[in-house]
């Protein structure tokens, strides 16, 4: 995947995704289905939002505009969502509408190399 640094230049189902963090904000995606490198929501993915009292927990501006620059921390995600190929993210922690921490599980093979489960 080359590397997008605009939500117009995002797939469908990317864009779908960038869309879901910034409406959860902040909180967890757990259980998000991979294929060919891309995001899938069928089956969809459990959301949990963690709303944070005294603190604005409604969904980031951007998520009203057609397009934007994305952050590295995006960029990052999606790419490791990439690099997947066919599998399973477990876990998108999410902070302020971005991904903070991303647990994708692999697999270790008899040969050393990694396989992502």
């Amino acid at each position: 995947m080359s590397q997008p640094i605009t939500k117009s230049a995002l797939s469908e189902t990317q864009r779908r995704l960038v869309e879901l963090l910034q409406t959860v904000r902040f909180g967890r995606i757990e259980r998000l289905h991979v294929r060919d490198g891309q995001p899938t929501f069928d089956p969809a993915p459990r959301v949990v939002r963690k709303l944070k009292m005294g603190h604005e927990n409604g969904p980031r501006p951007e998520t009203t505009l057609q397009d934007f620059g994305l952050k590295h921390q995006t960029i990052e995600m999606l790419q490791a969502i990439a690099d997947l190929g066919d599998g399973e993210v477990l876990s998108i922690e999410v902070q302020h509408g971005l991904p903070f921490a991303v647990e994708i599980e692999f697999k270790e093979t008899s040969t050393g190399a990694q396989s992502h489960a």
